[in-house]
């Protein structure tokens, strides 16, 4: 039988869990992801490029010394500041295996069917024993409007005593979003020019790829076994049903 103590803490901890302002998103400095881009709280946006990579070592020293001095141009031609992030991540093969299992299934020949599960089973041991790992390139290209640059002491103190958001920074990042995406295309598409010069090859990420990111990034253990749902079928909370719900009284 359950103590009133007992009761009161399974009391305190479901109305933890059905409120959303005690959640671990409240405190994200990231408010959505819309049209492949992140919308953080103070107004900033952010596009994710996935970038290839290059054996430097098996390149001869015409090659490298090309680019290098392509990297060094790059650089050079950068007008802002971007972020690069080299991801280590455990090797997901899940998909090929899928591929395999349906080969698998098709197949006609009792022993070439054998065969097939055989090796998909070896190849998913051979990768969960080992510890495979693989790397993952990120460019993150930033764009901050001018308000939220250097915020002061007293803002940043402000800013994490009240993480949540209010209806006056929602309407402000709905504002003023379509202006900065703009310009973030831009900076976006220079930058791919620039690593394209370097023969890397970049990638934009789209919602659905950055939402697999971030799923992965705070879930590491959970992704492994767990993958995300579709966009479609994730509760997701935009903007607009937040000032629908949290602020219909204003």
């Amino acid at each position: 039988m359950a103590t009133p103590s007992q009761n009161s803490e399974s009391t305190r901890q479901g109305k933890a869990k059905k409120n959303p302002a005690s959640s671990t998103q409240t405190y994200l400095r990231i408010a959505e992801i819309r049209d492949d881009t992140m919308v953080l709280k103070n107004g900033g946006l952010r596009s994710v490029l996935r970038v290839s990579s290059i054996n430097f070592n098996l390149k001869s020293e015409e090659e490298q010394n090309s680019i290098v001095y392509s990297y060094q141009g790059f650089l050079n031609t950068l007008e802002f500041p971007i972020q690069i992030v080299v991801r280590s991540k455990k090797l997901d093969i899940d998909n090929y295996l899928d591929k395999l299992r349906k080969i698998g299934e098709k197949q006609t020949n009792p022993l070439l069917q054998t065969q097939t599960y055989e090796y998909v089973e070896y190849i998913s041991k051979l990768v969960e024993y080992a510890d495979i790992m693989e790397k993952d390139f990120l460019v993150i290209v930033p764009l901050d409007p001018l308000r939220s640059i250097k915020p002061n002491m007293l803002q940043k103190f402000f800013q994490s005593m009240n993480a949540k958001d209010s209806y006056e920074a929602v309407k402000r990042r709905h504002e003023e979003f379509e202006q900065l995406k703009k310009t973030l295309a831009q900076r976006v598409s220079s930058i791919k020019v620039g690593l394209e010069n370097c023969g890397l090859k970049a990638q934009e990420l789209t919602t659905k790829d950055l939402i697999e990111l971030f799923y992965n990034i705070y879930n590491p253990t959970v992704a492994r076994y767990e993958k995300a749902k579709e966009i479609q079928d994730l509760n997701i909370q935009t903007d607009e049903q937040k000032i629908a719900e949290d602020y219909s009284g204003i």
